[in-house]
């Protein structure tokens, strides 16, 4: 079952609340924790509630904290959009939401309200946030307009859009003139085919039509007599302008009399029509002009039977009158009326059952890269470890430590002079707190002694010295991995400014390999738009024949399974299944066999091209009988040369962020980084490693 459910509307004045107290009723009916968030709300004054989460939870009674509800106001989000920050957004709101996803069985999410301008940006946000919570998403729509076909394009391309980064769960086209409901319902899944559920909800007008209490908070009005009928709604309006026996025929049930506060005829006729048989029920009446009727007007009023609200307000009749036009109806928490009226029009028009079964059975296979950062982060920070950094005079190196620290992610050891560091520090403006690092200078270390006498009876027996092994010890890689070695630290990340082999090299002398593994290997955490993909080995091995592409396999399934990625391994070549000859494809074949024997229970298919791996249209028809192929997500390729080109290639042609490579099969971890590394590689593969550190 899903955590939870996102509601998107796509348009302003949709009906996105009736969908959304309906929703919450179903999910109550279902279980009983259930949780509310709003991403983003509208800019709201200080001290005052967002009405949507304020009728959520009060009328609901559900105990969350209103600050918890929600991540930004809409001028906080356009102003780090400006500022180039969207990932900060997106960060905070999968953080925000994680929190609320651990205490309740499910948590309706709730879209933005498309109130104001840059709605394209709008529709962006709600895709994005939707897809990178993993959420299945209800569409809501206007069904409004007089031409049917106009509502059903206007469907289709909001299906179309969501479709792409989304799983669409529901549409639900609402304000739908009722003689047109079957005829809309049919054309619309005359036009979307699949099994996304199609529903239209009718106009209520009822829900369409403002309170007396709406508009006297619009036009800032002051309430002359009756206090406890502002929830009447006001249908129509219509100005008392002309003389009151003309203006008597032009009530209307519902409606709304608007006039100058001098007009006591008009007052009196219209309060007086208002408890007659003969003529309509009026919902209130506003006296324009700022004018307040004479004394002995008030005390007759007062004297009435039956007072519908008055209010007094400012400005002419003109300009009142088209403030009133513009007012937006909303369901607020002490209106139970439209709140009862939204959720029974919601439950006889949409099939809740259904809907819930969906739901219930719902499984997303979208997996961005901020939700595989965020679920980095969240395991690092479970159990804090102590990584190693040798290359303390790196400004990357420092701006990571800094982000790192601040995270409160890691224990971290620089290694470099600390007057040095100190000086870079303050030279490149890096917000690192020094105090909250250990730093280590090699030949000052009071261990020093100590790793190079470990050392020599480490590598005696390869005619190492202890001359050569205090040479050695000198030098940053093997000082950070000694560390490591000595147990005073739990994983190292270098590679910013050294070469692979630099890096690896201490490591394969003395951390050495887990039993079992004859290889150390390498993947990389593609982070592509929609997915994590694992490629390996992309960075270590040159030419592995096929018992070592086999372990490499092996090895990177665990790897992706270890990091929350159901390995489907993809062992590629330039041929599909049996089509191929060849000494490269064999060997290929040959290993897919091997990892087959030796580990049964993984999902593998192979040799099999790039394509048919990860595009399911190609994989059907490639290889229809196959449970990989068009779903990979761990990709072995056959030798360095194709893996690291390709890695290089998916990175720069579609922006994706390539964490790694991560090795496997070291007793403890150490990870190499690339030469062109930025702050968010480094970062990354800090945590990737502190993680690692906990299994061991």
């Amino acid at each position: 079952m899903s955590k939870g459910i996102y509601v998107a509307a796509i348009e302003p004045s949709s009906g996105k609340s009736v969908v959304v107290l309906g929703l919450m009723r179903m999910l109550l009916g279902k279980t009983a924790r259930v949780g509310y968030f709003r991403p983003i709300i509208d800019d709201i004054d200080e001290g005052d509630m967002d009405n949507h989460i304020n009728t959520v939870l009060t009328y609901f009674e559900i105990n969350i904290d209103y600050k918890k509800c929600f991540a930004f106001t809409r001028n906080e989000v356009l102003n780090l959009y400006n500022q180039g920050k969207s990932g900060d957004v997106i960060d905070v709101i999968i953080t925000k939401y994680k929190h609320l996803e651990d205490q309740f069985d499910i948590v309706l999410v709730e879209g933005t309200d498309f109130s104001h301008e840059n709605s394209n940006l709008e529709l962006d946000i709600n895709m994005l946030i939707s897809k990178n919570l993993g959420l299945p998403v209800i569409i809501v729509t206007r069904g409004d307009k007089n031409d049917l076909k106009d509502i059903v394009d206007n469907v289709q391309l909001a299906y179309d859009i969501f479709k792409k980064e989304a799983d669409v769960l529901s549409i639900m086209t609402n304000k739908v003139h009722p003689n047109n409901l079957k005829e809309l319902k049919h054309l619309l899944k005359e036009r979307i085919t699949n099994d996304t559920d199609i529903t239209v909800i009718p106009l209520i007008h009822s829900l369409s039509s403002p309170t007396i209490k709406e508009i006297v908070k619009s036009l800032h009005g002051t309430v002359l007599f009756g206090d406890d009928m502002l929830h009447n709604l006001s249908e129509n309006f219509s100005v008392g302008a002309m003389q009151l026996r003309n203006y008597l025929t032009h009530l209307k049930d519902n409606a709304l009399v608007i006039t100058p506060g001098d007009r006591a005829d008009i007052i009196l006729g219209a309060l007086q029509a208002n408890i007659s048989k003969n003529y309509p029920k009026i919902s209130g009446i506003i006296l324009t002009g700022g004018l307040i009727p004479e004394e002995s007007i008030l005390k007759l009023i007062e004297g009435l039977s039956s007072i519908v609200p008055i209010i007094s307000v400012k400005g002419g009749t003109y300009s009142v009158t088209n403030s009133i036009g513009t007012i937006k109806p909303r369901i607020y928490a002490d209106n139970t009326e439209k709140i009862t009226t939204a959720i029974a029009t919601f439950e006889k028009h949409v099939d809740t059952d259904k809907l819930a079964d969906k739901l219930i059975t719902f499984e997303s296979d979208i997996f961005t890269p901020r939700m595989f950062q965020y679920n980095l982060l969240q395991r690092a920070l479970k159990n804090k470890k102590h990584i190693v950094l040798p290359e303390g005079y790196d400004e990357r190196v420092l701006r990571a430590a800094a982000r790192l620290i601040n995270a409160q992610v890691v224990k971290l050891t620089l290694i470099g002079n600390e007057d040095k560091i100190k000086e870079l520090v303050e030279k490149f403006d890096i917000p690192l707190d020094l105090k909250k690092v250990n730093i280590v200078y090699p030949t000052k270390s009071p261990y020093f002694e100590d790793y190079v006498n470990t050392l020599y009876e480490l590598r005696k027996h390869k005619n190492v010295n202890l001359a050569m092994a205090r040479d050695a010890m000198a030098d940053v890689s093997y000082f950070g991995t000694m560390m490591i070695y000595k147990g005073h630290a739990d994983g190292m990340v270098s590679g910013a400014v050294h070469t692979t082999q630099h890096t690896l090299l201490p490591a394969l002398q003395f951390i050495k390999t887990k039993p079992g593994v004859n290889i150390v290997s390498s993947i990389f955490f593609m982070c592509l738009e929609d997915r994590i993909s694992v490629f390996g080995d992309c960075a270590i091995n040159p030419n592995p024949n096929a018992a070592e592409l086999a372990e490499i396999a092996i090895s990177s399934a665990q790897t992706a399974k270890d990091f929350g990625i159901e390995p489907k391994v993809a062992m590629l070549s330039y041929s599909s299944g049996a089509s191929g000859k060849g000494a490269d494809v064999e060997k290929v074949r040959e290993a897919t066999e091997i990892v087959k024997i030796q580990a049964p229970d993984i999902k593998i298919e192979g040799p099999i091209q790039y394509d048919a791996a990860v595009d399911m249209r190609i994989g059907k028809s490639k290889m229809p009988d196959s449970e990989v192929a068009g779903h990979a997500s761990v990709l072995i390729f056959p030798d360095l040369n194709t893996g690291n080109n390709t890695y290089k290639a998916v990175q720069r042609e579609t922006g994706a962020l390539a964490i790694g490579p991560v090795l496997q099969g070291l007793n403890k971890p150490v990870n190499d980084l690339s030469r062109g590394c930025t702050v968010d590689d480094i970062y990354s593969t800090v945590i990737i490693t502190a993680i690692q550190a906990q299994e061991l």
